[in-house]
């Protein structure tokens, strides 16, 4: 059986165009604004995999989000969407 593809959580919010660039992403990550399966994140080398749930600050807003799976580039809109599916709350 296959080990489930895990990312670096800076490197999958940067591919999944939650931030413009890696570096405003670990920023994020490293003063805590950010929470993995509702646990707070300070450090954007955590590792992040396809089932966990992400807390994430959009401006005024906040967005849940489920991974669906890791990404080996920064793609267009289109295919960073597919990343992720909003989680209702």
């Amino acid at each position: 059986m296959a080990e489930p593809e895990r990312l670096r959580l800076d490197k999958w919010l940067w591919c999944a165009r939650f931030y413009k660039t890696r570096g405003l992403a670990a920023e994020a990550c490293e003063k805590g604004h950010l929470r993995i399966n509702g646990f707070r994140v300070e450090k954007a080398g955590r590792e992040v995999r396809p089932g966990d749930v992400l807390t994430i600050p959009q401006g005024r807003e906040v967005v849940v989000v489920r991974v669906l799976a890791g990404a080996k580039r920064r793609g267009p809109a289109t295919e960073a969407r597919t990343l992720y599916e909003v989680v209702e709350e």
